[in-house]
């Protein structure tokens, strides 16, 4: 007999054939079952090889449905891939369409039903709280909707608001972004705002997870397994989630016109084949990049508008599987400090994707070559004469681009960590999903 409690932090049952599993996460026992049963906080879950049992702390019986995970065995494995982050690089088309399939089906918007219209069509503002490489998902969430729905957006990093004592209530809608369901400082902001009477929804990946059960609806991404610690699938996934999030609200507010609709769920929908298409262009151009700076021990990277949460999350990829120093700043900010780290040959990453601001993109990346810098350009092939190396970026709408800008920040992070013989789904320190503090 093995007895389990439930505060906080996630546990789940596996429920086998005369076998029983208890752990965290499902890859613990997924090649033995995919027959799971979510324990809710404070409660005490007894299992023995025959059956399980659920508990309140006060000793009730309490019956926990079971349920059946789609993900298989295979997902666990590399699948003919050295590592399990390259695995899910090369899964983001499928991630992408999977998550916008039948919400796309209609060709001019988007349908969302596990959330309530009302609650999109009423809201006075919005607030987004995540962590890490969620909270970068929804900056470019918040430009999204701000341009296309016209609601006022405010970005809060979870670990922060749940501890300023905000100002939120009735006609806000929050909306928290975790991959897991379960990274604790979302919930919690997640809970605080609807304590104080805010409509709350959650982003996730994970049926069954504790803010499916903390929210007022929940949009679920459609990534599948993943393993790596870096999160590359679920990033993107989020992205496009955001999106189809950010069109429903143009919709029901009645504020984008038909044609513009019309062309951006095309857009949208063309997205998995760009990012297919991105990967299969090979990698050559990222591989010399990374040879060439395998060995910096700093990294600047800069972009204005949309293109900063590109590189907040691209220099996230880099400081947490290859350990080298990086620092991301919004461009005009430059001369403001991070110009003063610029040396003769410093790797600077910019994001210069077709959009309204790359005339001052490109202004930026003058700049730093006149102090010497290396510039590595993502996005327009049409920056070229003003950078050292261009890693281009399909076509799409200028919205849309930094789903597709990420991947070859992902793999330049990815290349260089091997290239120093390091573990990249396992880097040091880091765990998959924060359950603590």
């Amino acid at each position: 007999m093995i007895v389990g409690a439930r505060k906080e932090c996630p546990l789940i049952v596996g429920r086998g054939d005369g076998e029983q599993f208890l752990a965290s996460g499902i890859p613990a026992f997924l090649a033995h079952t995919r027959d799971v049963q979510f324990i809710e906080n404070d409660e005490i879950v007894v299992i023995r090889p025959e059956g399980v049992e659920f508990f309140t702390a006060d000793g009730v019986p309490v019956d926990r449905p079971i349920e059946t995970i789609d993900w298989d065995a295979e997902e666990a494995e590399k699948g003919g891939y050295e590592t399990f982050m390259l695995k899910e690089i090369h899964e983001q088309a499928d991630a992408v369409a999977e998550t916008i399939a039948d919400r796309t089906a209609r060709p001019d918007g988007v349908d969302l039903p596990e959330l309530d219209d009302e609650l999109l069509r009423d809201c006075k503002r919005i607030i987004i709280v995540a962590c890490g490489t969620s909270y970068h998902a929804g900056l470019i969430g918040r430009y999204a909707i701000e341009e296309w729905a016209r609601v006022p957006v405010e970005m809060d990093i979870a670990s922060e608001y749940r501890y300023r004592n905000p100002i939120v209530g009735p006609g806000d809608l929050v909306i928290g972004i975790t991959q897991s369901g379960e990274t604790a400082d979302t919930l919690a902001a997640m809970r605080l705002a609807r304590e104080r009477g805010a409509s709350v929804i959650a982003v996730t990946n994970i049926m069954g997870s504790q803010a499916t059960r903390d929210a007022d609806g929940v949009l679920f991404t459609r990534s599948g397994l993943e393993i790596s610690v870096a999160a590359t699938k679920t990033f993107t996934a989020q992205v496009a989630a955001m999106y189809l999030l950010a069109l429903r609200l143009a919709e029901v507010r009645g504020v984008m016109p038909l044609e513009q609709r019309r062309e951006l769920v095309a857009q949208i929908k063309r997205l998995p084949h760009a990012i297919a298409e991105l990967l299969d262009a090979g990698s050559a151009a990222v591989d010399a990049v990374a040879e060439r700076f395998k060995d910096a021990q700093f990294f600047l990277y800069l972009g204005r508008h949309i293109g900063l949460p590109v590189c907040l999350e691209g220099a996230l990829k880099l400081k947490e599987i290859s350990y080298t120093a990086t620092d991301a700043y919004a461009a005009g900010e430059m001369k403001h400090g991070p110009i003063a780290l610029l040396d003769e040959g410093t790797p600077v990453v910019t994001v210069a994707t077709e959009s309204p601001v790359l005339e001052k993109v490109v202004s930026n990346m003058q700049e730093v070559r006149a102090r010497g810098a290396s510039v590595i350009a993502v996005g327009s092939m049409s920056v070229a004469p003003h950078a050292d190396a261009v890693l281009p970026v399909p076509d799409a709408d200028w919205m849309l681009q930094p789903l597709l800008a990420v991947i070859p920040l992902q793999l330049l992070a990815y290349r260089i960590a091997r290239l120093r013989g390091l573990n990249v789904d396992q880097p040091r320190n880091l765990a998959k999903t924060v359950t603590v503090e």
